[in-house]
């Protein structure tokens, strides 16, 4: 991981359109805006094209960046954020009528993911299904959390909150989450 003065150097440079300063910041952001979107859309291929358009809207406003708690990083994640939340506008009004508006979050793919492969099947599906009856807000800010690996200041930039609001809904979010697991053990 690179300090704080070398990401730095990597964005000056990334402004000044240096090919290889993007690419550093890609392949250091890539795994995580990955997984991040995985929760979010079905497929590898919409979320390589989620992040892609991520990067590219990143490019293209490199010079209104500027630094802050949420860093770059939570920087491009804001960004994928909202290429996510039009990504899902759009599918809403293609959806025919009677479709529940949160079809999305439930077609996320079951391919596992590189922590599940790590979990044995019945854990991973307990984990999963508790998961997925947290709401939407909970479901987020762990995964920009754990999946993003961004600190609370970055997650309250990425979402509109302070960042001790962030720790407290992080932990009343996990809580949450241990007692569904609980009720699935039970």
């Amino acid at each position: 991981m690179e300090n704080d003065a070398d990401l730095r150097g990597t964005v000056d440079r990334a402004r000044e359109f240096d090919p290889d300063a993007w690419e550093a910041l890609y392949r250091r952001l890539h795994p995580r805006l990955h997984a991040f979107a995985r929760r979010r859309l079905p497929g590898d291929q919409a979320c390589d094209d989620a992040v892609s358009e991520a990067f590219t809207r990143a490019m293209a406003a490199i010079d209104r960046f500027r630094w802050s708690a949420a860093g770059f990083d939570g920087w491009v994640f804001g960004i994928l954020r909202n290429v996510l939340l039009e990504q899902h506008r759009v599918d809403a009004r293609r959806a025919p009528a009677g479709v529940p508006e949160d079809l999305a979050d439930r077609m996320a793919s079951d391919e596992p993911g590189p922590l599940e492969r790590l979990v044995s099947g019945e854990q991973t599906a307990a984990v999963r299904q508790a998961f997925d009856q947290l709401a939407p807000a909970d479901r987020e800010l762990l995964e920009l959390r754990v999946l993003g690996g961004l600190d609370a200041e970055a997650v309250g930039e990425v979402v509109g909150k302070r960042p001790g609001a962030v720790r407290m809904a992080q932990s009343r979010a996990l809580a949450r989450l241990d007692d569904l697991l609980g009720e699935a053990v039970r």
